[in-house]
């Protein structure tokens, strides 16, 4: 005699046969999820992956705050920067300073910048037989400067000069060539010039010039801590001959020293490399 099984609630909600897999309550339990679970599976993955492409909340703000800056603070600010960058290689590495005469051409021109290594005076240097060399007035070798009258360009220009950016305001800087340093003997007589009685070659003098230029002297002993010192272009060259009745017998102390002239950064067409420390 036949018996009727009744049927399940999963099996009377579908209309469908029961399912034979092993188990209860069909192969959705465990086994894999039928089309509305997989559909549901799939805007779960959908979600977490779209969660998981979205910057973090804090590295978005941060965005948006730098897109938000206005120019008149991102200005200010990368000018600041510059200056202080500028402020530190003025002081730690090159200043530049502007050529006024022509007491050191040819290899110094009239308009000339020049780069001055500040750097080696801090690393034990000192100055040494033809290195040209950059030095503060040790005392009225220089007439008095002109000063400009416009108040506004003279705070710019000084503003520029203390950061390096322009050659010093004062303008109380002469550059020469060392030719004998203290202890030394240094004399010229007729067109030899010589230092501890040994001749000095001079390549670099102006063509024309011999190494005394009509101005005999000497001998001079350079006092310890000095340096004597001579224009390239000898006979258009007010240096140590002209100041032997000044302050250490016309040479200059080596504390005056700014540093070597190691390069002519402008203008480009004169654009030359000395060296490290000179040559």
């Amino acid at each position: 005699m036949a018996v009727n099984l009744p049927e399940t609630p999963s099996d009377a909600g579908t209309g469908q046969p029961p399912a034979t897999g092993a188990g209860h309550g069909g192969g959705s339990a465990h086994g894999a999820p039928g089309n509305g679970g997989r559909a549901e599976a799939r805007r779960a993955r959908s979600r977490k992956a779209s969660k998981g492409s979205r910057a973090p909340k804090g590295s978005k703000d941060r965005r948006a705050r730098r897109r938000q800056r206005p120019w008149w603070i991102e200005i200010p600010v990368m000018a600041a920067i510059g200056l202080a960058v500028a402020l530190l290689i003025k002081t730690c590495l090159f200043q530049v300073f502007m050529i006024p005469s022509g007491s050191m051409e040819n290899t110094l021109r009239i308009g000339d910048r020049v780069g001055v290594n500040k750097l080696a005076p801090l690393t034990g240097w000192k100055p040494e037989p033809g290195q040209p060399v950059v030095f503060k007035d040790p005392g009225d070798w220089l007439p008095p400067q002109p000063t400009d009258g416009n108040p506004v360009s003279n705070a710019v220009g000084s503003v520029l000069s203390f950061v390096g950016l322009v050659p010093p305001k004062d303008d109380n800087y002469l550059v020469k060539r060392v030719i004998a340093t203290g202890g030394q003997t240094v004399q010229c007589s007729g067109t030899i010039l010589t230092v501890n009685g040994a001749k000095v070659d001079e390549p670099y003098l102006h063509p024309g010039d011999d190494s005394c230029a009509g101005l005999d002297f000497g001998p001079v002993t350079v006092p310890q801590g000095y340096v004597w010192v001579e224009g390239d272009h000898r006979s258009d060259s007010a240096d140590s001959r002209y100041h032997q009745r000044g302050p250490g017998g016309g040479a200059v102390p080596v504390d005056n020293v700014v540093g070597p002239v190691s390069a002519v950064v402008w203008p480009l067409n004169h654009l030359d490399w000395f060296g490290w420390v000179g040559r």
